[in-house]
């Protein structure tokens, strides 16, 4: 293939995107790569099992400079991803999901930032979310000592091919998500460094059910992940120890002021519940008992002090009473 006037010296990306029954939506993320100012940009398409007919005929017809199409049985977006970064000739590899969407600006940041800078594995942006949801993604900004702790980098970001090699590739094993959480602690362990670029390049799009609430509803499966990370990555986190707790430890003070706020919200509305209630029953006591001339005072005492007041409505429904037993009523 001839190289287009100006391309020379500048090296291929190869953007790899896992496509199961999302033909609803891979025409908006194949044409946000059209769109892109990088001039070399290479389409892996991998048709992982998808058993929707019409998303294997829209895969089929799309049209790209250079495209290739694999095709796989249903293993999963992590393996997927493997086999398309495997066939890939860039020498770049970003992952996009068939149903997000990048800026045209993304590739072309991404790989001038890491050619400038050879420590540099990892490149992504900031990022928002549109479909179910729409608004900022709002992730915390990346520092080791946060990544150390939970993954704030997406999936859609630029790295070597030579480091997914010599990585090993996405690991497989997580089949329920957090599979490239993995892969950027391995990043991190070759001493790789990760710049976030400041603008939102990346839109990511919100289904009401998804391979991520999945995952994020089966707390069996978070537990069950989270320690195998853990355990995958433990050298990292033990030649980080100290970092590692400082940053548990922070975290968890956060969590117990905010759980602490959240019961004083909670006694704050019950209370506001009790005093509506009380509202309500002094309403209904001055409709059944608008005939008796103690009920106006009941009430007025009950609002001023409710303790009294209760004792004093006690004795308007005891007087009731007996007045129905005796016949009065």
């Amino acid at each position: 293939m001839e190289k287009k006037k100006g391309t020379q010296g500048r090296p291929t990306v190869s953007v790899i995107m896992p496509c199961y029954n999302d033909g609803a939506y891979i025409g908006e993320a194949v044409e946000s790569l059209r769109a892109q100012s990088w001039p070399k940009i290479e389409l892996i398409i991998v048709d992982d099992g998808s058993d929707d007919s019409n998303t294997r005929e829209i895969i089929e017809n799309l049209r790209f400079e250079r495209k290739r199409l694999l095709h796989t049985e249903h293993i999963g977006p992590a393996a997927a991803r493997n086999r398309g970064i495997a066939a890939a000739e860039g020498e770049f590899i970003l992952p996009l999901d068939a149903d997000d969407r990048i800026d045209p600006a993304y590739i072309k940041e991404a790989v001038e930032t890491i050619q400038n800078n050879p420590d540099i594995g990892i490149v992504y942006c900031h990022a928002d979310l549109f479909g179910a949801a729409s608004g900022p993604w709002e992730l915390p900004d990346y520092s080791f000592r946060t990544e150390l702790l939970d993954n704030c980098i997406f999936v859609t970001s630029l790295f070597r091919k030579e480091d997914w090699q010599k990585a090993g590739g996405f690991c497989e094993d997580f089949t329920a998500g957090m599979e490239d959480y993995d892969f950027w602690l391995s990043l991190l362990e070759m001493g790789r460094e990760v710049c976030q670029l400041p603008q939102v390049y990346f839109h990511y799009r919100i289904k009401a059910v998804s391979r991520t609430t999945r995952f994020q509803d089966n707390y069996a499966n978070v537990q069950e992940t989270y320690l195998k990370l853990y355990q995958r990555h433990r050298k990292l986190f033990q030649n980080h120890m100290d970092l590692y707790c400082t940053e548990l430890r922070r975290n968890l003070i956060d969590q117990l002021m905010m759980n602490r706020k959240l019961q004083a919200e909670k006694e704050e509305q019950k209370e506001k519940d009790v005093r509506q209630i009380r509202t309500n029953q002094d309403e209904l006591l001055m409709m059944s008992l608008r005939d008796d001339p103690l009920v106006e005072y009941v009430v007025s005492v009950r609002r001023l002090k409710p303790r009294f007041g209760r004792f004093l409505e006690k004795l308007l429904h005891m007087k009731n009473k007996a007045k129905k037993c005796i016949g009065r009523e």
